[in-house]
């Protein structure tokens, strides 16, 4: 199955859909520093991935016509500063929202699917009518804006398109979820809007994929049965104590084998040597950052809980808290490798860039399990699909 990458970034998302079974038609991204990125990762072999045909190019001056359904899968996460809590809160105001491209090229394409990612501030009261209209273009990407009409107006006539319910142009059914990727493994508490949309004759069932892991389990793993901590060799004497409100908590939890627990810092760094001496090892960008401090609302990951969500910065209110919080009280900065990790990027997967800059970029990038989890159930369902097809049924 064929897909386009739109705002490919580093790759995260256009990684886990390409491990999902889809294979990149096109990649797109007009930043030169994350495309510097994606060329040194795909533009040699590695194992179970192909090159990625990437063009660097601002998404309203590429040519999408020869695609025109030719590809099973659109894919993007829009630039995500206009609805970030971090950012200038300026939404549709905001020169760089990029929905009504994302819009334009599903009507371009007409890809049986897509997957957009974004920021859970797209949620905001204040961007409530702003994302009805961001779904509803995306439901009827045919229905477009007319010249001097803004986007209240067009937004009005989708309405009445919408609610008229016998329209039989290229239409999409839409759906949207704020997704937490520390609930599919990933070892970082990650909120994002993710929204999918399947074309009208795609007649099968979807639902966003059940979460597999879970805070409880990780309680339960700690403070019942004991095992997080045996499993990485924490003697009693090193383990943290059990505070009053984390008792309370596990009174409760039963055991579940249906459900894993949450992935910590600790599970997805415990190999990687200190970096004081990592380069010894000669660990791919897993290098000492110095200057990591504490200040109000600034007190970095703990060890043994998943991590704070990166921020796509290197201090200040965007990366202050891209820190390791250590049991001694003290702090450091995450190294690339470490923050990829969070990320669930592979090991082979390298930044090129600056620290600074790689931080921006993990920071700004969709987890590749998670990616990977979405994607998967969406190829899933256009396999039936196609199947169905094929045996005429």
């Amino acid at each position: 199955m064929n897909s386009i990458e739109l705002f490919a970034g580093a790759g995260g998302l256009g990684l886990g859909i390409e491990k999902a079974g889809f294979e990149h038609s096109v990649v797109i991204e007009r930043d030169p520093d994350a495309c510097a990125t994606v060329r040194f990762n795909f533009s040699r072999p590695q194992p179970g991935h192909s090159f990625w045909p990437l063009h660097e190019i601002d998404v309203r001056d590429f040519d999408f016509s020869s695609f025109q359904d030719k590809v099973e899968l659109v894919s993007g996460g829009p630039p995500c500063q206009p609805f970030s809590i971090g950012g200038s809160h300026r939404g549709f105001n905001d020169s760089r929202d990029m929905f009504p491209e994302a819009a334009r090229v599903v009507r371009l394409v007409r890809p049986k699917a897509f997957i957009f990612e974004n920021v859970r501030g797209l949620l905001r009261r204040s961007f409530a009518k702003y994302f009805e209209y961001v779904i509803l273009q995306l439901t009827y990407p045919e229905i477009d804006a007319a010249k001097a009409e803004d986007w209240t107006e067009h937004l009005d006539r989708l309405e009445r398109h919408h609610t008229k319910g016998q329209y039989r142009g290229l239409h999409y059914r839409v759906a949207f979820r704020l997704v937490n990727a520390a609930d599919y493994g990933v070892p970082q508490k990650r909120e994002r809007v993710v929204i999918v949309g399947f074309r009208s004759d795609i007649g099968e069932h979807w639902s966003f994929p059940p979460a597999t892991h879970s805070e409880d389990a990780l309680l339960f793993s700690k403070w019942i049965t004991h095992d997080y901590w045996d499993n990485h060799s924490i003697s009693r004497k090193n383990r943290p104590p059990m505070t009053i409100e984390l008792a309370r908590r596990t009174i409760n939890i039963a055991e579940s084998s249906r459900i894993r627990r949450w992935q910590t810092v600790r599970d997805a760094i415990a190999d990687l040597p200190s970096p004081a001496v990592a380069e010894r090892a000669k660990i791919l960008n897993h290098r000492f950052q110095p200057g990591a401090r504490v200040y109000p609302g600034h007190t970095g990951s703990p060890l043994d809980f998943p991590a704070k969500t990166l921020k796509a910065g290197n201090h200040g209110v965007p990366g202050g808290e891209n820190m390791l919080a250590l049991l001694d009280g003290s702090v450091r900065y995450f190294t690339v490798r470490e923050s990829a990790r969070l990320q669930t990027f592979p090991d082979w997967f390298a930044f090129p860039c600056s620290w600074t800059e790689s931080m921006r970029q993990i920071g700004n990038a969709v987890p590749v399990r998670l990616s990977e989890i979405i994607a998967k159930s969406v190829a899933d369902i256009l396999a039936k699909h196609q199947g169905r097809i094929r045996t005429g049924r």
